[in-house]
């Protein structure tokens, strides 16, 4: 066999594989997608993933829930960025998986930037000052001096060391001036939640759900302030901390889709098409809204991965200069 018959039958080879790539991808998915959510139930990455994978599964067929709590997020997310890039396995991220949690860490398992291939920002959500209804205050200065007068007699439960909901009650503890109040991690927003009402901690510091505009208009739970900038639409009753008097009492994170690194092109943009086929649903944004959140409708691979970079240069000065560190 001649030098250009050598040539012609690499490129009929080449031409093959690329032609059996191309169809594996066209028949996208071929099975169940997984959806990692890297916390346990009840919290707001779980709601809004749970959202979102009620309303693709008419585009990208059966879309399966899959809590797995730890970490703060990075045990999951962990196993997605180093699993198959295939588009089967789905993580729902968010700031405290992809840019708080590698800033704290000696040694971050993952890379946010160069492991995952993000798909698009879905919603943003801010935290909420609450607290339990034994504790003698009804408005957020009223607590600020409940909690100087108690120095070391108070704690506040978060989803989780490194994740937002942990930085949000360590800004408000630096800000109002009393370092002695005790931070109880939890493995998720929805342990903390339950331990809330139940009375077993006095704080929190967790993002904003309907399930919290529930307990708080039910009395179970009183929602102080919240963290964003203005006032939620969902919740228009609830002051900001911001008007509360705390002025940089600013804290909110993003929920996204993200999936593995080497994921082809083609599956990423076919995941993000559905996805903004999703967000520019009115049902969808309505439900996001009355659970707290503001829907993000025009996101896509591009401006998502410009958003990460983003708040990775953002945050990761904050959060080091902090001194904060993963538990």
């Amino acid at each position: 066999m001649n030098r250009r018959d050598l040539m012609m039958l690499g490129a009929a080879w080449s031409r093959a594989v690329l032609t059996g790539v191309a169809r594996a991808q066209s028949k996208y998915p071929q099975r169940p997608i997984r959806l990692v959510v890297p916390f346990a139930p009840g919290g707001v990455v779980d709601v809004v993933a749970r959202q979102w994978a009620e309303r693709v599964k008419t585009l990208l067929g059966a879309v399966v829930v899959e809590n797995q709590g730890g970490g703060g997020g990075t045990i999951a997310t962990t196993e997605v960025a180093h699993g198959q890039a295939d588009g089967h396995t789905l993580l729902f991220g968010n700031t405290s998986t992809m840019v708080l949690n590698p800033a704290i860490m000696a040694r971050p398992p993952y890379d946010p930037v160069k492991d995952f291939a993000p798909i698009a920002i879905v919603a943003i959500s801010a935290s909420g000052i609450m607290i339990h209804p034994s504790v003698p205050a009804t408005t957020l200065a009223e607590f600020v001096a409940y909690a100087k007068a108690n120095a070391g007699k108070l704690s506040y439960g978060s989803a989780g060391s490194g994740t937002m909901t942990n930085l949000a009650g360590e800004l408000f503890k630096q800000i109002i001036g009393a370092p002695q109040i005790v931070h109880v991690p939890y493995r998720g927003a929805g342990p903390g939640i339950t331990d809330l009402v139940g009375g077993q901690i006095p704080m929190m510091t967790v993002n904003v759900t309907g399930q919290l505009l529930d307990l708080h208009r039910s009395g179970k739970i009183r929602i102080l302030a919240v963290t964003s900038p203005v006032r939620l639409k969902g919740a228009p009753d609830i002051p900001t901390a911001v008007e509360a008097g705390l002025p940089n009492m600013i804290a909110q994170l993003f929920t996204g889709l993200f999936v593995a690194a080497a994921t082809p092109p083609p599956i990423v943009e076919q995941i993000a098409q559905a996805s903004r086929t999703v967000s520019q649903d009115a049902a969808f944004q309505k439900a996001l809204i009355d659970a707290g959140l503001e829907p993000i409708v025009d996101s896509g691979p591009a401006q998502a991965r410009r958003f990460l970079q983003e708040e990775v240069a953002r945050w990761t000065p904050i959060m080091r200069a902090t001194g904060m560190k993963a538990e």
